[in-house]
């Protein structure tokens, strides 16, 4: 087995909590030193996020459910759901691909569009791909690969922000990770740690370790 995609850390979802992702999200907030901005609704999967952008590219959504069909309906509406109904958390996490043609080839299944538009009123587009083994395997992330240019990542608002996702604690099993990702690199994610634990009940993402400029923060 061997890669050819290019693969990177995009981004973590934390699902809300249960008083809400404004709540939420101001309790990251303040364990990590910066202020989220409105990710906006998606529309096609019946939810809506507050966005952290990082430092190297990353960012966190805090994400939640809305009265809506979509969020009943789509893998990713019914993924934020069954995570908040739990008490909210660490949902995910989500790799970019410079293409999605050899990750639908291997699932054996299309991507879905995802479109939102934040609070500066310019619609961002990807596509994305995975949910369903992110809900039957918990320490698997979901693919992304973005439509919109570079500029408009959102983390593109957070390069100067001095926090950056330094670690991820997993339970689960490596050899299974790379099995999802189509690859035999003993480091497919280069740029950030991966602790693996064996798991305790349910696989899944356990913790995010955060470098600050107060130092690091575990989530």
């Amino acid at each position: 087995m061997c890669n050819s995609l290019t693969m990177y850390l995009d981004h973590v979802s934390f699902a809300s909590e249960p008083d809400g992702y404004e709540a939420t999200a101001a309790r990251l907030a303040e364990q990590l030193g910066i202020q989220p901005y409105n990710g906006g609704v998606h529309p096609r999967f019946g939810t809506r996020n507050l966005i952290f952008p990082l430092a190297d590219g990353h960012y966190v959504e805090v994400v939640e459910a809305l009265e809506h069909p979509a969020a009943l309906s789509t893998p990713f509406g019914q993924a934020v759901r069954a995570r908040s109904a739990l008490g909210g958390g660490w949902m995910g996490w989500c790799v970019s691909v410079d293409e999605l043609a050899p990750v639908e080839e291997r699932l054996e299944r299309k991507a879905v569009d995802g479109n939102r538009t934040p609070d500066d009123g310019i619609e961002i587009l990807w596509k994305q791909i995975g949910v369903k083994g992110l809900i039957a395997d918990p320490q698997l992330p979901f693919f992304i690969h973005w439509i919109s240019p570079a500029e408009r990542h959102p983390s593109a608002r957070g390069a100067n922000s001095g926090v950056a996702i330094s670690a991820l604690e997993i339970a689960g099993d490596r050899d299974r990770l790379r099995d999802w990702l189509g690859t035999d690199e003993p480091k497919p994610i280069p740029e950030v740690n991966i602790d693996w634990t064996a798991p305790h009940g349910t696989p899944g993402l356990l913790s995010v370790t955060f470098e600050t400029p107060k130092g690091p923060v575990t989530i």
